[in-house]
C-alpha cells in the first residue's frame, strides 16, 4: 500500500482510497479503543466515529505519521466518551469469551501467549486481570502503556498521539508498568504460576 498516495487521493475526495486506509488501520484502532474502554461495543462505535472524523478532517493532516494522527483521533474519542459517562472500571475477574488481543509483546510479563486448548482458561484469567489493572491506570498512563506495550508504537509516535514530550512518555510508561505490576499482585493466587511476577521484575 502506497500510503501517501492513498492519503492524497482521499484528501481529494476519493472514498475508495480512504476505505483502503480504513482497512489498513481499523484493527489497530479497534484494539486501542477496546483497551481504553474495556467494552467491545463502545470500542466499535468509537472506532467508526473516529474514522468518520478522520475523513472529515483529512484536510488538516499535515504530514508525518498518519498512524499517529489517526490514533490521536481514536484516543481523544475514547477520552471524550470516558469523561461523558464518567465510566468506572470493573472489579470483576471472570473468564471472557472474546478472543484476546495478540499485540502484547513488552514487557515480558505482559506477553501474549498463543494458548493451547488446555491453557485457554488460564489465558482468559490473565487477559481479564490485565484489562482490570489497565482500567485502574490514569488516562494518560493507560494510553501510553496500551500504545507502547500492546500496539508496539515507538516513543516518538506515542509523543505525537498524546502530545507529550519524549521524557514524559518514558516516565509515564515506567510508572504505568509499575502500577500494573502492583495491581496484578492482587490476583497472585488467581493467576497461573507462570504469569506471577517476581519481586525483582518490572
Amino acid at each position: 500500500m502506497e500510503e501517501q498516495a492513498l492519503i492524497l487521493d482521499a484528501v481529494h475526495g476519493d472514498l475508495d482510497a480512504f476505505n483502503r486506509l480504513v482497512l489498513a488501520y481499523q484493527q489497530m484502532a479497534f484494539n486501542v479503543a477496546v483497551r481504553l474502554m474495556a467494552d467491545d461495543d463502545l470500542a466499535e462505535d468509537i472506532t467508526q466515529t473516529a474514522f468518520i472524523s478522520a475523513y472529515r478532517n483529512l484536510g488538516g493532516f499535515r504530514g508525518g505519521s498518519f498512524k499517529a494522527w489517526l490514533m490521536r483521533i481514536v484516543t481523544n474519542a475514547c477520552y471524550d466518551e470516558l469523561r461523558r459517562v464518567k465510566r468506572h472500571p470493573t472489579t470483576a475477574l471472570e473468564p471472557v469469551d472474546e478472543e484476546s488481543d495478540e499485540e502484547m509483546d513488552s514487557p515480558t510479563w505482559l506477553a501474549d501467549i498463543a494458548p493451547s486448548p488446555e491453557e485457554a482458561f488460564e489465558q482468559a484469567e490473565l487477559e481479564h486481570a490485565i484489562q482490570h489493572c489497565l482500567d485502574n491506570l490514569p488516562e494518560d498512563f493507560k494510553a501510553i502503556v496500551v500504545l507502547v506495550d500492546l500496539q508496539g508504537f515507538d516513543y516518538s509516535e506515542v509523543a505525537q498521539v498524546v502530545k507529550r514530550p519524549l521524557g514524559t512518555i518514558k516516565s509515564r510508561l515506567a510508572r504505568g508498568r509499575i502500577k500494573l505490576q502492583e495491581c496484578l499482585r492482587q490476583f497472585w493466587e488467581l493467576l497461573p504460576a507462570k504469569f506471577r511476577l517476581e519481586d525483582k521484575s518490572l
